[in-house]
């Protein structure tokens, strides 16, 4: 029997078919350079371009991580959401500094990013609300997010009772219901490249508004 080491290390790697790019030419802020990566991720029908992963740490300092959907991007920042009250929601409001992660295999683009997360007012995270599916609003109204399950079937009564309040009431908004923006220090572009030689960009917030671009080695 093959153990397991070897079956691993045959299973093919950067196979994806990176873009044409020039570092020399990037523009001066990483978020016009991300919302080109996202777009042409966007535009090849790659799948689920916006899933990325959250890395937060805790009061204690243990790491973790989880993938959400990207929310926007603005001039302040990257956006995703989630409950106050989940455990990523406590972790940020611990240590409210975090990192995101994005991945397009088929274009053997990863993009990482790392500063401080802020939540947005109570208004932009209600409208935020508002603009899920009705699915997903009912079922963040019941989740006791990370939550021990004892009965399944208790989810079920949770979701049917909050649906029902949603059609009474389609303006209801979770309490702890938070639209976060992660405001970048640093963001790094990485392409793919099958002999390794990876190419690897790094953008560095020197100062307000400045950015420091660097070729970083692979």
């Amino acid at each position: 029997m093959t153990d397991l080491r070897t079956r691993l290390r045959a299973v093919p790697t950067l196979t994806g078919t990176p873009p044409p790019f020039d570092p020399t030419r990037a523009p001066d802020s990483p978020y016009e350079l991300f919302v080109d990566w996202l777009l042409t991720a966007v535009d090849r029908q790659i799948p689920e371009p916006c899933a990325v992963t959250l890395s937060t740490v805790s009061a204690d300092g243990r790491p973790n991580g989880r993938v959400l959907i990207l929310k926007d991007v603005t001039a302040d920042g990257l956006q995703f959401a989630s409950s106050a009250a989940s455990r990523k929601g406590e972790e940020l409001a611990a240590c409210p500094y975090a990192a995101l992660t994005f991945y397009w295999i088929p274009l053997g683009r990863q993009v990482r990013v790392m500063g401080s997360v802020t939540p947005a007012d109570p208004v932009d995270s209600a409208r935020d609300f508002l603009a899920r599916p009705t699915p997903a609003r009912a079922e963040a109204l019941a989740a006791r997010q990370s939550g021990v399950l004892e009965d399944p079937s208790d989810l079920a009564t949770a979701y049917a009772e909050q649906t029902e309040r949603l059609t009474a009431d389609p303006g209801l908004v979770a309490p702890n219901w938070t639209l976060y923006t992660l405001r970048a220090d640093e963001m790094e572009f990485w392409q793919a490249d099958p002999d390794r030689r990876h190419l690897r960009l790094r953008y560095r917030l020197d100062e307000p508004n400045h950015w420091i671009k660097e070729r970083l080695w692979p």
